[in-house]
């Protein structure tokens, strides 16, 4: 943002090179945050007042294009491992008056080596109508107690650092069973017959099944994560930390339902206790604006080339909040709900994956009505394995959105925000996002948290949502999304398949060659287990005992074949009554 206070004068923005100062050595004394991560109570502080930076000297500043390629330098810069900000530290009532004070002279001290002044008009687009002159977060937290941003993150992502072994054995021993001990009328004396034809439906979530294997089976783990405090106890201060600014936890809603905005305000306002750098908004849509809390509001004045609703309102907020490579947005939908851990661990991705320019982590759909409607929530348990395996070998093992991105946990980088932009025009804008930045030469990673979110409510909410997903991805011009979106469109080919290979196996009773059946079976058994691990981890996650874990393995397995009914026939929806438009569902 312009005017922002480093540690140098503000950066000139419109035309000429911007000054980017140096990293800054942080003395631990003097540090509002411990050298570690801990889990910090509400109270920490936010800085020291600006009165401390009172007669110190000046530092330099050097000049930088902030604009270069993706691999700029920008992200090597050295800072100690313990160090919890790059640059120095301010108050919480300091950044919010400086990026929107109502009046034009602004006067601003900040601790740290040097002091900023800026004395001239503040420069504004397109508007600022809908933001807030403070900040609203911290005038009442909530106790740890009361809190509903709750979760077992620290079990989950430990159990799935090693459940790559039993995914392999479960899937493969699975398949050996019942391809050489189940009786399912297999003949070894042919390789084929005409049976085969009726029955090659069973194959077609072939090439889906074995990328989703192949995920499953690569250890979810982010080294420079799971390494760092083995740097620490070692003393090892050489490892390279990218400097953030602002980390913009950013709630997108319509605004049209006011118990879904509150809820994810209540939810996430003690976040900036966490960390100095640390900004909780929501954004919502004109005439939708709440007061008392950190809502944007995007003007019905604001109109783009190409995108609406949700992403006319992206780019209302990017152009607005003027991004550097030095912040860094959260995107996050009115249901979704990110913990404590996980927010750390975002920051523990921007300051340590300096490879990476965006990423993701694993959504859960138990946040809410968890288990009210059983049939959505297994559903839903697809989208968990898938993603814990495709999207996880995205992101962990890729580095390159192939499978496309969520718009929900999405963590950008500034300048990959403004080199995309949200002015898309799409009925999937994150796809789309996702691609363009692949496009740019930008990498993504992965992210060890989750956020929580819940399932439609109701049977047109699901079919609604699939569809507009499904038609999305079709109309992307791009190859790759048309291809993913062809295999998904076989998935109805496979239903039918697999009720004329019943129907038709009573009156024509061929046996299935045993190489073909071995194929079917793997693909059988990796589907359904997709299905069983997304609701096992979301029943851990919940806190639910082990019994109950071990009940829900088989209710989801006899579930899971309505579940496919369902997503069958949202796919037969979208061809046949294609979407004209956003459709916002209730939820």
């Amino acid at each position: 943002m312009s005017g922002r206070a480093r540690s140098t004068s503000p950066r000139k923005r419109a035309t000429g090179a911007t000054a980017t100062p140096p990293m800054q050595q942080i003395r631990p004394t003097s540090s509002p945050i411990e050298s570690t991560i801990p889990e910090l109570s509400p109270t920490k502080r936010r800085g020291r007042p600006p009165s401390a930076a009172k007669n110190r000297p000046s530092s330099t500043t050097s000049s930088q294009d902030t604009r270069g390629d993706a691999s700029s330098s920008i992200y090597d810069s050295d800072a100690p491992i313990n160090g919890r900000s790059a640059g120095p530290s301010r108050t919480y009532r300091d950044s919010y008056q400086e990026d929107y004070a109502p009046h034009t002279n602004i006067e601003i001290e900040h601790d740290g080596p040097s002091r900023a002044r800026s004395r001239s008009p503040k420069k504004r687009s397109p508007t600022t109508t809908g933001a807030p002159g403070r900040s609203y977060a911290l005038d009442e937290v909530a106790p740890i107690s009361e809190r509903t941003n709750k979760g077992n993150t620290r079990l989950v992502t430990m159990m799935l650092a090693e459940a790559w072994i039993v995914h392999m054995a479960v899937i493969l021993g699975g398949t050996y069973v019942m391809t050489f001990h189940v009786p399912q009328f297999y003949i070894d004396d042919e390789v084929w017959n005409y049976g085969c034809y009726w029955k090659l439906g069973w194959l077609l979530p072939l090439p889906y099944t074995i990328i989703c294997f192949l995920g499953l089976i690569m250890p979810y783990r982010t080294p420079k994560f799971l390494h760092r405090k083995q740097y620490a106890s070692e003393g090892d201060r050489t490892l390279k930390q990218r400097r953030c600014d602002n980390l913009y936890i950013l709630t997108v809603t319509k605004g049209d339902n006011k118990e879904a905005v509150m809820r994810a305000w209540k939810a996430h306002r003690h976040l900036e206790s966490i960390d100095p750098c640390i900004r909780v908004h929501v954004l919502t849509d004109e005439p939708n604006h709440f007061e008392g809390i950190n809502c944007f509001t995007c003007p019905k004045s604001f109109t783009t080339q190409h995108s609406k609703y949700k992403a006319r309102a992206l780019e209302w907020y990017r152009q607005t909040m003027r991004f550097t490579e030095n912040d860094w947005v959260l995107h996050l939908d009115e249901e979704s709900v990110i913990d404590d851990l996980s927010v750390q661990r975002c920051l523990e991705f921007i300051r340590f994956e300096t490879s990476y320019h965006f990423g993701q982590g694993v959504i859960l759909y138990n946040q809410y009505r968890f288990w009210r409607n059983p049939f959505f929530t297994v559903a839903d348990g697809l989208r968990v394995g898938d993603d814990l395996s495709r999207f996880h070998l995205q992101y962990t093992y890729m580095h390159r959105p192939f499978f496309g991105a969520h718009g929900s946990f999405l963590l950008t980088n500034g300048r990959v925000e403004n080199d995309v932009t949200w002015d898309l025009g799409s009925l999937t804008e994150d796809y789309q996002f996702a691609t363009k930045a692949q496009q740019a030469g930008y990498k993504c990673g992965s992210i060890p948290g989750l956020v929580r979110e819940q399932s439609p409510l109701d049977i047109m909410g699901f079919l609604k949502q699939r569809r507009r997903w499904y038609v999305g991805i079709r109309r992307l011009p791009q190859f790759l999304p048309k291809l993913w979106n062809f295999f998904w469109t076989l998935g109805i080919l496979c239903l039918y398949g697999t009720i004329a290979s019943v129907i038709l196996g009573v009156y024509i009773p061929l046996g299935t060659p045993r190489w073909f059946g071995l194929l079917k079976d793997f693909s059988f058994m990796t589907f359904v287990y997709l299905y069983v691990l997304g609701m096992t981890v979301q029943n851990v996650d919940k806190g639910y005992n082990v019994l109950l874990v071990l009940v829900g393995v088989p209710v989801t397995i006899l579930l899971q074949f309505v579940a496919v009914i369902l997503e069958a026939l949202a796919v037969m929806y979208a061809l046949v009554f294609p979407p004209k438009d956003f459709d916002v569902i209730k939820k």
